[in-house]
């Protein structure tokens, strides 16, 4: 067993994601023995020792698609709030049917993006994970399909469970799919191989990396996937990527499946979900020192460093942040209004504190409140 399985073996926490195509048929509705089989796997690794699973699921809106006479997962928001509606109800009874068969109490968490970006949703959704592990119970965690608007949605549940890994403080996340890895090349054709070990971005150059399966059930793929991993190691999170039927093999330290090393610090979850869940509402344009000062020295953004606003956004709202060559740098909560923007572009605190008032002294994106994108060279 290499040093980076041995680690698989001996994470404490762990979030395991499941894909709608490792749970449901392609017409639509649960397969009751693919849910029994992942529910087998997780059981016994919750009996080794003090270890913690936390299942992030997809499949609500699959398993509703049946039970509405739908042939094919709906384009319409509408549609899809209504499969999930339906389709939720049988998912969680499904589990809690099948883990009460080794006296696991399942626990249903319906999370959105804003419930990671507001202060207090955030603290109430770590506070009730918590106290389910402590009380023995598996949080199960999808995202709420049936309020979730395309402004508020986490975009894919692998994106969802990096964040929630990031939330919980796991040890380690694994994604299951129906691939059994990532591959150099489409795993269907002759002469690919599976990437065994990814330590890092420069892993990954060159990599032809496909999109969703043809179930059509689902609205992830591979590089939702790689994506949600990068995450994960990012925020010092290892990740396991594998199929659903190799689940077993993954958790023991098997060598199946790609390794993902982590390849930085934890961060605050709110940059966590700043940079990659948040949706901006507008956009800020910083002239040349106002880019530098925000992305090499960390600085907070001032009024005097803005060239340009675009878009309709309130105080506390998500912008991206963009060079002269509109080239996106950073992304931060807004202090202020897009109307009132207008008015303080150029110009200093002093000089508008003394115009406008007090509550003008202050940073139109504060540092705390601010992530970098990409590195930038000016």
């Amino acid at each position: 067993m290499t040093v980076a399985r041995q680690y698989v073996t001996e994470a404490r926490r762990i979030v395991v994601k499941v894909g709608s195509s490792s749970l449901t048929t392609a017409s639509g509705g649960l397969d009751a023995d693919r849910v029994d089989a992942l529910v087998d796997v997780l059981a016994k690794v919750r009996g080794q020792g003090e270890r913690e699973v936390v299942l992030v699921s997809s499949g609500a809106i699959a398993a509703g698609l049946a039970p509405l006479g739908l042939v094919r997962r709906p384009k319409d928001l509408a549609r899809q709030q209504a499969a999930a509606s339906v389709g939720q109800g049988l998912l969680v009874a499904r589990y809690t049917a099948s883990f009460a068969r080794y006296g696991v109490r399942v626990g249903q968490i319906l999370l959105t993006s804003d419930d990671m970006s507001r202060r207090a949703h955030y603290r109430n959704a770590y506070r009730t994970l918590e106290q389910l592990l402590t009380m023995g119970a598996l949080p199960v965690v999808n995202e709420n399909d049936t309020v979730a608007t395309d402004e508020i949605r986490f975009g894919d549940n692998d994106r969802l469970a990096a964040l929630v890994a990031h939330l919980v403080r796991a040890d380690l996340l694994v994604l299951l799919s129906d691939v059994d890895g990532l591959y150099d090349g489409d795993p269907r054709r002759p002469g690919t191989s599976r990437i065994e070990e990814v330590r890092g971005p420069e892993d990954l150059t060159g990599i032809e990396i496909g999109s969703a399966g043809k179930a059509g059930v689902g609205t992830g793929g591979m590089v939702t996937k790689v994506e949600a991993a990068r995450i994960a190691a990012a925020a010092g999170i290892p990740v396991v990527l594998t199929s659903a039927s190799r689940a077993a093999d993954a958790l023991a330290g098997r060598d199946t499946g790609t390794y993902f090393h982590s390849t930085g610090r934890r961060s605050t979850g709110r940059l966590l979900w700043l940079a990659h869940a948040s949706a901006p509402q507008g956009a800020l344009t910083l002239d040349e020192g106002a880019v530098r000062a925000v992305v090499h020295g960390r600085k907070s953004l001032l009024p005097a460093g803005i060239a340009a606003v675009e878009g309709e956004f309130g105080a506390g709202d998500p912008v991206e942040l963009r060079d002269t060559d509109g080239r996106p740098v950073a992304r931060g909560l807004v202090s202020f209004d897009a109307k009132e923007i207008p008015q303080l572009l150029g110009r200093s605190t002093k000089e508008l504190a003394k115009e406008l008032g007090p509550a003008y002294e202050r940073e139109v994106v504060h540092r705390d409140d601010l992530v970098v994108l990409h590195p930038w060279n000016g």
